[in-house]
């Protein structure tokens, strides 16, 4: 599983927080030494390598513990990210949701059939490209 690099703010926020942990340890480095040593970590050669590779890489649209809600086999729900994987070099994300409530994905009245968690393939605005009958994606995730 490749990991998607961390945005620009993630990363100088990791070197803000490397610089507070050496302190602490008395060990003071500048803010450009902890940026320089944050990249050496990540496996560049420098902060300046680190910083470009970023500008060429789009942010990730999802992540754990993100609340969501959309539609799923056409019904309504909210609920939470509990699995993700990255696919397809970021153009495709397994996603794995926990419903806050049970959704019955059966539309007729004489049967039921609930689920609170589902897993799917969806690209990076949220949808699915499988399709109900009737044209519709069978997953749809907005934010919050």
């Amino acid at each position: 599983m490749s990991h998607p690099t961390p945005s620009r703010a993630d990363l100088k926020a990791q070197a803000k927080s490397l610089r507070s942990a050496l302190a602490a340890s008395g060990h003071a480095v500048s803010h450009s030494q902890s940026l320089e040593l944050l990249a050496r970590q990540l496996g560049h050669r420098d902060w300046n390598t680190l910083h470009a590779s970023t500008g060429n890489t789009p942010p990730v649209p999802f992540h754990l513990g993100q609340p969501v809600s959309g539609v799923y086999l056409g019904q309504r729900f909210r609920g939470v990210i509990i699995g993700l994987r990255e696919m397809a070099g970021g153009s495709r994300y397994q996603v794995t949701l926990r419903f806050d409530a049970p959704v019955d994905v059966i539309r007729f009245d004489s049967m039921s059939n609930f689920r609170s968690q589902v897993t799917a393939v969806i690209d990076r605005t949220g949808r699915t490209v499988e399709k109900t009958s009737d044209g519709q994606p069978h997953l749809v995730l907005e934010r919050g």
